[in-house]
Protein backbone atom coordinates (compact mmCIF):
# COMPACT_ATOMS: atom_id res chain seq x y z
CA UNK A 1 0.00 0.00 0.00
CA UNK A 2 2.67 2.57 0.86
CA UNK A 3 5.31 3.36 -2.22
CA UNK A 4 9.12 2.47 -1.86
CA UNK A 5 10.37 6.09 -1.50
CA UNK A 6 14.24 5.83 -0.58
CA UNK A 7 16.82 2.87 0.24
CA UNK A 8 20.28 3.78 1.12
CA UNK A 9 21.48 0.66 0.44
CA UNK A 10 21.08 1.46 -3.22
CA UNK A 11 23.71 4.09 -2.76
CA UNK A 12 26.93 4.77 -2.34
CA UNK A 13 27.83 5.42 1.58
CA UNK A 14 29.11 8.75 1.12
CA UNK A 15 25.93 9.65 -0.38
CA UNK A 16 23.31 8.29 2.03
CA UNK A 17 22.90 11.15 4.95
CA UNK A 18 22.43 14.27 2.84
CA UNK A 19 20.29 11.99 0.85
CA UNK A 20 18.50 10.73 3.71
CA UNK A 21 17.98 14.73 4.67
CA UNK A 22 17.02 15.59 1.20
CA UNK A 23 13.95 12.74 1.19
CA UNK A 24 12.57 13.76 4.69
CA UNK A 25 12.95 17.40 3.88
CA UNK A 26 10.31 16.62 1.05
CA UNK A 27 8.48 13.51 2.41
CA UNK A 28 7.81 14.88 5.93
CA UNK A 29 9.69 18.35 7.14
CA UNK A 30 13.27 19.58 7.11
CA UNK A 31 14.95 19.15 10.04
CA UNK A 32 18.60 19.16 10.84
CA UNK A 33 20.36 15.77 11.71
CA UNK A 34 23.36 14.14 13.50
CA UNK A 35 25.06 10.97 12.94
CA UNK A 36 27.51 9.89 14.65
CA UNK A 37 28.70 6.85 12.32
CA UNK A 38 28.05 8.24 8.78
CA UNK A 39 29.77 5.34 7.05
CA UNK A 40 27.49 2.77 8.93
CA UNK A 41 23.97 4.84 8.34
CA UNK A 42 21.24 2.80 7.11
CA UNK A 43 17.72 3.84 6.12
CA UNK A 44 14.68 3.39 4.32
CA UNK A 45 11.49 5.20 3.94
CA UNK A 46 8.02 4.20 2.19
CA UNK A 47 5.30 6.82 2.53
CA UNK A 48 1.65 7.22 0.81
CA UNK A 49 -0.69 10.52 0.51
CA UNK A 50 -4.24 9.55 1.58
CA UNK A 51 -6.57 12.88 1.08
CA UNK A 52 -5.24 15.45 4.16
CA UNK A 53 -3.20 12.69 5.85
CA UNK A 54 0.11 11.21 4.74
CA UNK A 55 1.87 8.10 6.31
CA UNK A 56 5.40 7.37 6.44
CA UNK A 57 7.31 4.34 7.23
CA UNK A 58 10.49 4.42 7.96
CA UNK A 59 13.56 2.56 9.39
CA UNK A 60 16.78 4.38 10.07
CA UNK A 61 20.18 3.65 12.17
CA UNK A 62 21.01 5.61 15.06
CA UNK A 63 20.99 9.36 14.61
CA UNK A 64 19.74 12.90 16.07
CA UNK A 65 17.14 15.54 14.58
CA UNK A 66 16.20 18.69 15.60
CA UNK A 67 13.55 20.98 13.99
CA UNK A 68 14.86 24.54 15.35
CA UNK A 69 12.94 27.79 15.21
CA UNK A 70 14.94 28.93 12.10
CA UNK A 71 13.37 25.94 10.05
CA UNK A 72 10.10 26.59 11.36
CA UNK A 73 9.89 30.28 10.08
CA UNK A 74 11.82 29.49 6.70
CA UNK A 75 9.05 26.95 6.18
CA UNK A 76 5.42 25.79 8.60
CA UNK A 77 3.24 23.06 6.71
CA UNK A 78 1.36 23.76 10.22
CA UNK A 79 0.65 20.05 10.83
CA UNK A 80 0.54 17.12 13.42
CA UNK A 81 2.03 14.38 13.17
CA UNK A 82 1.53 11.24 15.10
CA UNK A 83 4.30 8.72 15.43
CA UNK A 84 4.19 4.94 16.70
CA UNK A 85 6.94 3.43 17.42
CA UNK A 86 7.52 0.32 15.87
CA UNK A 87 11.33 -0.73 16.95
CA UNK A 88 14.43 0.71 18.86
CA UNK A 89 14.20 3.12 22.08
CA UNK A 90 13.49 6.35 21.01
CA UNK A 91 12.97 10.27 22.49
CA UNK A 92 11.32 13.13 21.78
CA UNK A 93 11.61 16.80 23.61
CA UNK A 94 9.17 19.28 22.68
CA UNK A 95 8.14 22.39 24.39
CA UNK A 96 9.93 21.77 27.67
CA UNK A 97 8.09 18.02 27.44
CA UNK A 98 10.28 14.93 26.55
CA UNK A 99 9.00 11.46 26.14
CA UNK A 100 11.31 8.09 25.89
CA UNK A 101 9.26 6.08 23.87
CA UNK A 102 9.65 1.96 22.86
CA UNK A 103 7.80 -0.66 20.40
CA UNK A 104 3.96 0.01 20.35
CA UNK A 105 3.98 3.42 22.02
CA UNK A 106 2.60 6.35 20.71
CA UNK A 107 3.21 10.17 20.72
CA UNK A 108 1.90 13.29 18.90
CA UNK A 109 4.34 16.65 18.07
CA UNK A 110 3.85 19.33 15.93
CA UNK A 111 5.67 20.41 13.23
CA UNK A 112 4.83 24.60 14.48
CA UNK A 113 7.44 23.88 17.32
CA UNK A 114 11.13 23.22 17.84
CA UNK A 115 11.65 19.81 19.00
CA UNK A 116 14.31 17.09 18.86
CA UNK A 117 14.39 13.70 18.71
CA UNK A 118 17.34 10.68 19.77
CA UNK A 119 16.94 7.23 18.10
CA UNK A 120 19.10 4.88 20.07
CA UNK A 121 19.14 1.53 16.97
CA UNK A 122 22.22 -0.60 18.86
CA UNK A 123 23.74 -2.04 15.92
CA UNK A 124 20.65 -2.46 14.11
CA UNK A 125 17.84 -0.05 12.72
CA UNK A 126 15.17 1.22 14.21
CA UNK A 127 11.09 2.04 12.94
CA UNK A 128 8.41 4.18 12.92
CA UNK A 129 5.28 5.02 11.40
CA UNK A 130 4.37 8.74 11.00
CA UNK A 131 1.05 9.94 9.81
CA UNK A 132 0.62 13.83 8.96
CA UNK A 133 -2.14 15.50 9.19
CA UNK A 134 -2.88 19.51 8.96
CA UNK A 135 -3.90 21.35 12.75
CA UNK A 136 -6.79 22.80 10.51
CA UNK A 137 -8.35 19.35 9.46
CA UNK A 138 -8.59 18.13 13.00
CA UNK A 139 -11.98 19.24 14.82
CA UNK A 140 -9.85 19.85 18.27
CA UNK A 141 -8.74 23.19 19.81
CA UNK A 142 -5.24 23.16 18.90
CA UNK A 143 -4.08 24.89 22.29
CA UNK A 144 -5.61 21.80 23.94
CA UNK A 145 -3.28 18.88 21.63
CA UNK A 146 -0.47 20.99 22.18
CA UNK A 147 -0.97 20.28 26.17
CA UNK A 148 -0.21 16.14 24.75
CA UNK A 149 3.06 17.07 23.06
CA UNK A 150 5.86 15.10 23.53
CA UNK A 151 3.88 12.58 26.03
CA UNK A 152 3.93 9.29 25.62
CA UNK A 153 0.73 7.12 24.90
CA UNK A 154 0.33 3.87 24.62
CA UNK A 155 -0.79 1.94 21.85
CA UNK A 156 -1.71 -1.05 23.29
CA UNK A 157 -5.90 -0.78 24.40
CA UNK A 158 -8.55 1.70 23.77
CA UNK A 159 -8.36 4.08 20.86
CA UNK A 160 -4.57 3.54 20.79
CA UNK A 161 -5.09 0.00 19.83
CA UNK A 162 -7.12 0.77 17.10
CA UNK A 163 -4.88 3.92 16.01
CA UNK A 164 -1.86 1.68 15.91
CA UNK A 165 -3.60 -0.87 14.64
CA UNK A 166 -4.86 0.67 11.56
CA UNK A 167 -1.32 2.12 11.19
CA UNK A 168 0.61 -1.66 10.98
CA UNK A 169 -2.36 -2.42 8.16
CA UNK A 170 -1.33 0.44 5.95
CA UNK A 171 2.37 -0.42 6.15
CA UNK A 172 2.12 -4.41 5.96
CA UNK A 173 -0.71 -4.47 3.12
CA UNK A 174 0.78 -5.26 0.10
CA UNK A 175 -2.63 -4.80 -2.29
CA UNK A 176 -2.40 -2.01 -4.67
CA UNK A 177 -4.44 1.29 -3.58
CA UNK A 178 -6.27 3.59 -6.12
CA UNK A 179 -7.03 7.54 -5.18
CA UNK A 180 -10.14 6.61 -4.02
CA UNK A 181 -9.29 3.98 -1.21
CA UNK A 182 -6.81 6.28 -0.21
CA UNK A 183 -8.79 9.34 0.22
CA UNK A 184 -11.30 6.91 1.87
CA UNK A 185 -8.63 5.41 3.97
CA UNK A 186 -7.20 8.82 5.20
CA UNK A 187 -10.70 9.70 6.53
CA UNK A 188 -10.70 6.63 8.97
CA UNK A 189 -7.15 7.79 9.46
CA UNK A 190 -8.25 11.12 10.44
CA UNK A 191 -10.94 9.87 12.57
CA UNK A 192 -9.03 7.53 14.08
CA UNK A 193 -6.46 10.10 15.10
CA UNK A 194 -9.49 12.46 16.42
CA UNK A 195 -10.61 10.24 18.52
CA UNK A 196 -7.37 9.19 19.75
CA UNK A 197 -6.52 12.39 20.89
CA UNK A 198 -10.00 14.12 21.91
CA UNK A 199 -9.83 10.58 24.70
CA UNK A 200 -6.61 12.05 26.11
CA UNK A 201 -7.71 15.60 26.19
CA UNK A 202 -11.35 14.48 27.85
CA UNK A 203 -13.01 16.42 24.33
CA UNK A 204 -15.03 13.87 22.98
CA UNK A 205 -18.14 16.04 22.27
CA UNK A 206 -15.73 18.01 19.71
CA UNK A 207 -15.98 14.65 17.64
CA UNK A 208 -18.19 15.10 15.11
CA UNK A 209 -21.21 12.99 14.75
CA UNK A 210 -20.34 11.28 11.50
CA UNK A 211 -16.61 9.97 12.93
CA UNK A 212 -18.34 9.01 16.57
CA UNK A 213 -19.74 6.20 14.70
CA UNK A 214 -17.56 5.49 12.10
CA UNK A 215 -15.39 5.46 15.84
CA UNK A 216 -17.77 2.58 16.91
CA UNK A 217 -17.82 0.39 14.06
CA UNK A 218 -13.86 -0.27 14.42
CA UNK A 219 -13.94 -0.58 18.05
CA UNK A 220 -16.84 -2.92 17.46
CA UNK A 221 -14.92 -4.48 14.14
CA UNK A 222 -11.39 -4.88 16.82
CA UNK A 223 -13.76 -6.64 20.03
CA UNK A 224 -14.92 -9.12 17.51
CA UNK A 225 -11.32 -10.09 16.42
CA UNK A 226 -10.11 -10.40 19.74
CA UNK A 227 -12.59 -12.81 20.51
CA UNK A 228 -13.18 -14.91 17.55
CA UNK A 229 -12.50 -17.91 19.53
CA UNK A 230 -15.26 -17.64 21.76
CA UNK A 231 -18.46 -19.63 21.18
CA UNK A 232 -20.71 -17.29 22.37
CA UNK A 233 -19.79 -14.74 20.14
CA UNK A 234 -22.72 -13.15 18.28
CA UNK A 235 -24.48 -10.16 17.12
CA UNK A 236 -26.46 -10.25 20.69
CA UNK A 237 -23.30 -10.74 22.85
CA UNK A 238 -21.71 -7.88 20.52
CA UNK A 239 -24.47 -5.38 21.41
CA UNK A 240 -24.51 -6.38 24.93
CA UNK A 241 -20.91 -5.54 24.73
CA UNK A 242 -21.17 -2.45 23.71
CA UNK A 243 -24.37 -1.25 25.60
CA UNK A 244 -26.59 -1.18 21.97
CA UNK A 245 -29.36 -2.67 20.95
CA UNK A 246 -29.17 -5.21 17.95
CA UNK A 247 -30.97 -2.98 15.91
CA UNK A 248 -28.21 0.04 16.20
CA UNK A 249 -25.92 -2.80 15.58
CA UNK A 250 -27.35 -3.92 12.42
CA UNK A 251 -27.48 -0.45 11.10
CA UNK A 252 -23.70 0.27 11.52
CA UNK A 253 -22.88 -2.57 10.17
CA UNK A 254 -25.11 -1.57 7.17
CA UNK A 255 -24.02 1.63 6.79
CA UNK A 256 -20.24 0.76 7.19
CA UNK A 257 -19.50 -2.52 5.99
CA UNK A 258 -21.06 -2.92 2.74
CA UNK A 259 -24.17 -4.70 2.98
CA UNK A 260 -22.27 -7.35 5.11
CA UNK A 261 -24.06 -8.39 7.90
CA UNK A 262 -22.46 -8.89 11.61
CA UNK A 263 -23.35 -12.60 11.62
CA UNK A 264 -21.33 -12.81 7.82
CA UNK A 265 -18.45 -10.26 9.38
CA UNK A 266 -17.60 -12.90 12.35
CA UNK A 267 -18.04 -16.02 10.15
CA UNK A 268 -15.58 -14.59 7.10
CA UNK A 269 -12.94 -13.14 10.01
CA UNK A 270 -13.50 -17.09 11.45
CA UNK A 271 -12.71 -18.97 8.64
CA UNK A 272 -9.70 -16.31 7.40
CA UNK A 273 -7.94 -17.56 10.63
CA UNK A 274 -8.77 -20.57 10.09
CA UNK A 275 -7.23 -20.86 6.83
CA UNK A 276 -4.59 -19.03 7.98
CA UNK A 277 -3.44 -21.51 10.78
CA UNK A 278 -4.13 -24.43 7.78
CA UNK A 279 -1.31 -22.35 5.58
CA UNK A 280 1.65 -22.74 8.76
CA UNK A 281 3.50 -25.58 8.25
CA UNK A 282 4.41 -25.10 12.06
CA UNK A 283 0.92 -25.90 12.73
CA UNK A 284 1.03 -28.78 10.09
CA UNK A 285 0.47 -31.87 12.85
CA UNK A 286 -2.91 -29.94 14.61
CA UNK A 287 -6.08 -31.65 13.87
CA UNK A 288 -8.49 -29.76 10.96
CA UNK A 289 -11.36 -29.98 13.69
CA UNK A 290 -9.01 -28.65 16.51
CA UNK A 291 -8.18 -25.65 14.23
CA UNK A 292 -12.05 -25.31 13.52
CA UNK A 293 -12.56 -25.21 17.55
CA UNK A 294 -9.84 -22.42 18.41
CA UNK A 295 -11.84 -20.24 15.64
CA UNK A 296 -15.40 -20.83 17.20
CA UNK A 297 -16.55 -23.86 15.28
CA UNK A 298 -17.20 -26.41 18.01
CA UNK A 299 -18.81 -28.70 15.56
CA UNK A 300 -16.25 -30.28 12.67
CA UNK A 301 -19.11 -30.62 10.32
CA UNK A 302 -20.18 -27.30 10.48
CA UNK A 303 -16.84 -26.33 9.93
CA UNK A 304 -16.29 -28.08 6.88
CA UNK A 305 -19.77 -26.70 5.16
CA UNK A 306 -18.52 -23.47 5.68
CA UNK A 307 -15.50 -23.85 4.60
CA UNK A 308 -16.11 -25.44 1.46
CA UNK A 309 -18.93 -22.64 0.80
CA UNK A 310 -16.59 -19.85 1.18
CA UNK A 311 -13.17 -21.62 -0.51
CA UNK A 312 -14.83 -24.26 -2.78
CA UNK A 313 -12.94 -27.06 -0.65
CA UNK A 314 -12.99 -29.17 2.38
CA UNK A 315 -10.25 -27.85 5.06
CA UNK A 316 -8.66 -31.18 4.83
CA UNK A 317 -8.31 -31.00 1.03
CA UNK A 318 -7.15 -27.55 1.32
CA UNK A 319 -4.44 -28.48 3.53
CA UNK A 320 -3.36 -31.48 1.69
CA UNK A 321 -3.17 -30.01 -1.56
CA UNK A 322 -0.91 -27.09 0.27
CA UNK A 323 1.47 -30.16 1.45
CA UNK A 324 1.89 -31.62 -1.86
CA UNK A 325 2.72 -28.14 -3.52
CA UNK A 326 5.47 -27.73 -0.53
CA UNK A 327 8.18 -30.40 -1.78
CA UNK A 328 7.61 -29.06 -5.29
CA UNK A 329 8.33 -25.90 -4.71
CA UNK A 330 11.48 -26.93 -2.11
CA UNK A 331 12.73 -29.15 -4.94
CA UNK A 332 12.23 -25.88 -7.43
CA UNK A 333 14.11 -23.48 -5.29
CA UNK A 334 16.73 -26.40 -4.87
CA UNK A 335 17.52 -26.64 -7.95
CA UNK A 336 17.90 -23.06 -8.68
CA UNK A 337 20.18 -22.75 -6.18
CA UNK A 338 22.75 -25.79 -7.07
CA UNK A 339 22.32 -25.19 -11.18
CA UNK A 340 24.87 -22.15 -12.09
CA UNK A 341 23.28 -20.86 -15.05
CA UNK A 342 26.22 -20.87 -16.91
CA UNK A 343 27.50 -24.49 -16.27
CA UNK A 344 27.00 -26.95 -18.90
CA UNK A 345 24.31 -29.55 -19.26
CA UNK A 346 24.33 -32.19 -16.55
CA UNK A 347 27.24 -30.26 -14.40
CA UNK A 348 26.65 -28.67 -10.96
CA UNK A 349 28.52 -26.31 -8.91
CA UNK A 350 27.62 -24.16 -6.02
CA UNK A 351 25.42 -20.77 -6.79
CA UNK A 352 26.63 -17.70 -7.86
CA UNK A 353 27.27 -15.60 -4.67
Amino acid sequence: MLEDVFDSQELPVSNRVDAWREITASALIPNEFSIDRAAEFRASLRAADMGAAQVTAMTYASMRSRRTARLIRRSDPEMYAVGLIVRGEQAIHQDQCEASLGAGDLVVYSTSHPYETVVDARQGTAASVVVQIPRAVLPLSSNRVDRMLAARMTGRKGSGRLLAGFLTHLTTDTAPCGAADGQRLGGVLIDLVTAWLAHHIDAAERIPAESRQHLQFLEIQDFICRHLGDVELSPATVAAAHHISLRTLHRLFHQHAHGETVAAYIRRRRLSRARRDLTDPHLAGRPVHATAARWGFPLPADFTRAFRTAYGTTPTEYRRGLLRAEPDIRCAESGRRTQRPDAPRGSAGPAPQ
